[in-house]
This record gives structure tokens, C-alpha cells and sequence, in this order.
């Protein structure tokens, strides 16, 4: 099938192929791009694969377990495997996915991924009950992974459109999708629905499901409704769990001192919970408690950053770097119990102090993974906020962050809608891959290399298909084209420069000079 336009919609010639493993059950899907020249070009895909409807059960047998009622329960986790030097069919699975490759002299080998798990540098999120969940791995020698956030709220939203959310999210490359639902009476069969739809992780922050299972109330709020939460949710499928332990009681007058105090909403919770109970935060006294559950589903933490600043005035305070110290305290609790861990950074954060932000979180964590809201590098945007954090996320992914959570042109201001969710992803990938050039990785320019050769040659529909949003870019192109132009992939100008004027053609003009000579 060639590049097609069919009622002013443009349809790239894509078609899935499949690389597989050593074994049946590993099986890695790619968009395979096909060109008007003749070449063709791998790139990533994470919308799965689906048989009957369904989506494949592709990690049934990675991780032996014993089964626990209606759940399953992990003999070892996927880090104790590591430790053992056991190379695991997640890690075969995530170095064909890094490589686009299963070649003996491919990007990444087996060894490589299990090297960076057994130093708690990646992590491969994947609950042994998610057993749609593809491998991915989230670490600063691989790509930068992209994590959107969905949810319904009593506010807004409803069961259909967060599983529409789920598979636009998962259409535009979304590697991570956090539920971060509340207020619904349907709670736990939403999340069900999005786990079992879903081939990427699922995460959640449980405190939000514990506060409304306490009707709101924090001062009904205890810890064992918290564990219970976070049991529940362990046996439905969560990948991985955000949870603020670090915030103590002793940051608390730091962030009183603040302009915006405490933006997280799970921060705000235990914080709210210390002040009217007058105790210490309950993830971090039950900390150990909380790791067991992790252990026994194979759940993976994402030390969360309740005291993130909310605005530039915030930045880099006391009671941010403080409860970065305590993380690091946790992650290596985390290390020791076999219980794989990655760490939530910023937040709003002026461009100088970027650099900063990461270096810090390297020293404090152990080179833990980083995981960032943006940062945000201005706070006068409401409405372009993903493109202020996209600046920062850039940033920081090209100095080792591990993965970028998008923000949406709705940050601040609402729930986003499917429009958001797009334009948010759209932006971090471009972010996420700008990163990726920057730190050299390997085979990440070939795209761009792709698309320098397209552009070079007037192939319109190439340039198109070779962009994160043919669609978008064709119809920008076509607009001003005229019907007959626009029909036509090999035109030789825009509408920019016109013919007369294109630097294009007068390069082809400089070439065959000098290549004659």
C-alpha cells in the first residue's frame, strides 16, 4: 500500500511487523514505514497486539508465580532474578524493543539491560497480575519513556472517554499511562478495564483511592486503608505505585514558608493527614510494610515528590532537596528488599537550576531512574503549558532523566480532554526525542536522517509519514497547496518560498555543480 489521501486525510503506507525472540512467547511489535524510494524505516509502537479483540497475554510465563486466590504472587522478583544473574525474558524482550533489532551485533544485548537493573539504574515495570503488559524499561542508557496521565473525576469524565483517553494515549507513544481516577463509584471496575486494555504499565498514587474509600474525610484516613488499597490494587495489576514517603513531618515549616505550599494532591493528602492526626507520614513508619506487597506482586515504586514547587519562586528549596534526601534513603531501602524503584522529580523549575535538579537526584538517589513533571521553566503559561515543561523536560532527559511525565494544555486550569491528551504527547515525544539525540543514542537519528533525505528529494508524502503527526502535516501543507498540488507527492516547493524562490531547488542546482567537478 502506497501513502494514500482519501477525502483530504492523509494515510501513511505503515504496516506492524513483528521481530521475535529466542522463544514463541517473545514477540516485539514495530511500525515499519515504508517510503517512495524503496527504503523503509522501524519505529516504536505501543498500541499492542490484539488476537480475537483482545490484547495478547504476551507476559503470561515471564515471571514464575504461585497463584493466591484470584491473583498470582511472584516466587522472585524481577530485580532478586537480576541479582542472580538471570537473564529474564522481560530483558530479552526490552533489548529487541531498544535495538529495533534482534541481530547478534544489535544496540543492546541482553547483558546490557540486566547490568543496568542489577545497579537499580532501570527498572522494568510489570505486575505479574498485567499480563497484557509489554516490557519496557525506563533507565538513562535507553530511550526516553513518555508517561500520560489519565482519569476520571467526579467533576468530569466518565468510563468510555478515559478508555478512548487510554488508546489515543497509546495511538500517539505514550510508554507509561498513569489512572489517576477519583470520586467515581466505579472505581475499581474502571481501572480493571484499563489495565486489561492496556500493553504499556499502568500506575496509580493509592492514597487517592484510600482517601475516597474514607469518604473524603482525612481524619479517617489511616494506614490500614491505605495497605489495603495498595493490596487491591497489587492484585488487580498496577504496574507501579506512587507513593510520597519522604515527605516527613520535619519539611513540613518549609513548605509553610513557601508562596504555593504543597501542589501534589498526594503530597497534600499526608500532609493534611500529619497535621490533623499530629503523627509522621504513614508510607514512610509502614514503609516496610508497604515494600512486602511490592515484593509479592512485583510492583515497582515511584518514590513520589510530594513537596515538588509549584512555581519558580519554590524552586529548589529546603523542602524539596530535604525530601530528596529521604527518597534516596528509601530507594536503597527498596534496592535491598528486591523491590525496583524510580524517583519523581520537578515540577517548576527556572532553566539554570535544571542541571542542578538532576546532578543532586544522581547524588541523593544512586543513579536511581528519574522521573519528572516537565519541569516547568515559566509560570506565566495557562493554556501553553506544555510547552514551557516540554522546554525543561528536554532539558533534563538530555542531562540522564529517564522519563518525562507530559503536561497538557490543561495543566492548571482543568481535566484534559482527548485534544489535550494529543497535543501533551505530541509535545514530550518530540522532547523526549530531542533528548535522545543529545545524548547520542544509538540509531535514534535515523528518522531525522530519513526525513532530511525525503525533504531533499520533494517527497511530500515520505516527509509526511516520517512525522509524529502525518495527518496534522499534511493538512498544514495541503491548505495552502491548492487541489491539484496537494494530490501530488512530489512537488517541487511549498508554500512558503514558492518555486521561484526554494533554497531547496536551488541546493540541487549546488550539488550537480560541485558533484560534476
Amino acid at each position: 500500500m502506497a501513502h494514500q489521501v482519501i477525502n483530504n486525510v492523509f494515510t501513511p503506507d505503515v504496516e506492524k511487523v513483528i521481530i521475535k525472540g529466542d522463544s514463541n512467547d517473545i514477540q516485539v511489535p514495530f511500525n515499519k514505514i515504508n517510503l517512495s524510494d524503496s527504503s523503509s524505516l522501524l519505529t516504536s509502537t505501543v498500541e499492542g497486539i490484539c488476537e480475537n479483540n483482545k490484547l495478547r497475554q504476551i507476559s503470561l510465563d515471564y515471571a514464575p508465580y504461585v497463584q493466591d486466590g484470584k491473583a498470582k504472587k511472584v516466587k522472585k522478583t524481577l530485580l532478586e532474578r537480576a541479582k542472580e544473574g538471570e537473564i529474564t525474558k522481560h530483558m530479552k524482550y526490552v533489548s529487541i524493543r531498544e535495538s529495533y533489532s534482534n541481530d547478534l551485533n544489535r544496540n543492546f544485548k541482553d547483558e546490557t539491560v540486566l547490568e543496568e537493573i542489577v545497579k537499580g539504574e532501570a527498572v522494568i515495570p510489570c505486575n505479574v497480575n498485567h499480563e497484557e503488559c509489554e516490557s519496557m524499561i525506563i533507565g538513562r542508557r535507553f530511550s526516553v519513556k513518555i508517561n500520560a496521565n489519565i482519569g476520571a473525576s467526579s467533576m468530569s469524565s466518565n468510563f468510555d472517554e478515559e478508555i478512548k483517553k487510554l488508546k489515543l494515549a497509546l495511538k500517539y507513544g505514550a510508554d507509561t499511562v498513569m489512572d489517576l481516577s477519583t470520586g467515581i463509584d466505579n472505581l475499581q471496575q474502571l481501572r480493571s478495564a484499563i489495565i486489561h486494555a492496556s500493553p504499556v504499565p499502568i500506575g496509580t498514587v493509592p492514597v487517592y483511592e484510600a482517601l475516597d474509600r474514607a469518604h473524603g474525610d482525612i481524619s479517617l484516613l489511616n494506614f490500614d486503608m491505605f495497605r489495603q488499597t495498595v493490596i487491591d490494587q497489587a492484585r488487580a495489576g498496577v504496574d507501579y505505585f506512587t507513593i510520597h514517603a519522604g515527605l516527613k513531618s520535619d519539611l513540613l515549616p518549609y513548605a509553610a514558608k513557601r508562596k504555593l505550599g504543597i501542589v501534589s494532591r498526594g503530597g497534600s493528602i499526608m500532609a493534611s493527614a500529619m497535621l490533623r492526626q499530629q503523627c509522621e507520614n504513614m508510607a514512610f513508619e509502614h514503609f516496610d510494610d508497604l515494600l512486602e506487597i511490592c515484593h509479592d506482586y512485583d510492583v515497582a515504586l515511584s518514590l513520589g515528590d510530594g513537596l515538588r514547587p509549584g512555581c519558580i519562586a519554590d524552586a529548589c528549596d529546603k523542602a524539596q532537596y530535604g525530601e530528596l534526601e529521604y527518597i534516596g534513603e528509601l530507594a536503597k531501602r527498596c534496592f535491598d528488599a528486591g523491590v525496583q524503584c524510580f524517583i519523581e522529580g520537578p515540577g517548576h523549575v527556572n532553566m539554570n537550576k535544571v542541571y542542578e535538579n538532576q546532578a543532586l537526584q544522581e547524588k541523593f538517589c544512586n543513579r536511581a531512574p528519574f522521573y519528572t513533571l516537565g519541569p516547568l521553566v515559566t509560570d506565566i503559561a495557562p493554556g501553553y503549558d506544555h510547552i514551557t515543561s516540554a522546554i525543561g523536560g528536554s532539558m533534563i532527559a538530555s542531562y540522564g532523566t529517564a522519563m518525562l511525565c507530559y503536561v497538557t494544555p490543561s495543566e492548571h486550569l482543568a481535566l484534559p480532554e482527548e485534544k489535550d491528551v494529543k497535543d501533551g504527547l505530541i509535545t514530550y515525544k518530540l522532547a523526549a526525542h530531542a533528548a535522545d539525540l543529545a545524548k547520542g543514542l544509538k540509531g535514534a537519528q535515523l528518522r531525522d536522517d530519513a526525513m532530511a533525505m525525503a525533504r531533499a528529494d520533494f517527497r511530500w508524502f515520505d516527509q509526511f509519514a516520517l512525522s509524529l503527526d502525518p495527518e496534522h502535516a499534511y493538512s498544514v501543507w495541503a491548505k495552502q497547496m491548492g487541489d491539484e498540488c496537494s494530490k501530488k507527492h512530489d512537488v517541487a516547493f511549498c508554500s512558503m518560498c514558492g518555486p521561484r524562490f526554494c533554497p531547496i531547488r536551488l541546493n540541487k542546482k549546488l550539488k550537480a555543480a560541485y558533484n560534476e567537478q
